[in-house]
């Protein structure tokens, strides 16, 4: 059996516990926890996937995340995808949602974001590359070349966002 996911309708309401190949597959609506990261000086991580990946691969973008569990929120989600991909074990701030159309297939993004200070281990089958832009330089690259298209269209909200969080 595959990964269990959540399949939920257009209000983010649970309607089955389905697999997560099966949901791409068929286009059902699930739910994606992403985080945004910032450093102590306000840059933004940005990445590339690895070439192995499964979705967008050596694409670039400045979402870590994954797919939510069987019963997990999308802050606990979000929160063990940043040790997962990055060794972070940091804590994350919920921001908002959005039912990304572009993609794979039609998924609830829970858009979080948290401050690094620590040195990142990547998982390099996750991630290839990795570098911390300013907003000025984010902004100069997010539409050249390939970019994963949620990772965009999240970037775009975030920045029309106010402020983004400060060192506690």
């Amino acid at each position: 059996m595959g990964e269990l996911i959540e399949r939920v309708d257009e209000q983010d309401r649970v309607l089955e516990v389905v697999e997560r190949a099966e949901a791409v597959r068929r286009r059902w609506m699930h739910r994606i926890a992403t985080t945004i990261c910032r450093d102590p000086t306000g840059r933004i991580l940005v990445l590339r996937r690895a070439e192995g990946h499964v979705r967008f691969p050596g694409h670039y973008d400045v979402l870590v995340g994954g797919a939510v569990g069987v019963g997990e929120s999308y802050e606990d989600a979000a929160a063990r995808e940043l040790v997962e991909e990055l060794g972070a074990g940091v804590p994350v701030r919920f921001l908002f949602t959005f039912l990304c159309q572009e993609g794979i297939s039609p998924v609830w993004f829970g858009v979080h974001e948290a401050l690094i200070a620590e040195p990142l281990a990547a998982d390099p089958s996750e991630i290839a590359w990795y570098a911390w832009l300013t907003e000025l330089e984010l902004r100069k690259v997010v539409d050249r070349g390939p970019f994963v298209p949620g990772g965009r269209e999240a970037l775009r909200r975030y920045l029309g966002r106010s402020a983004p969080a400060t060192a506690r």
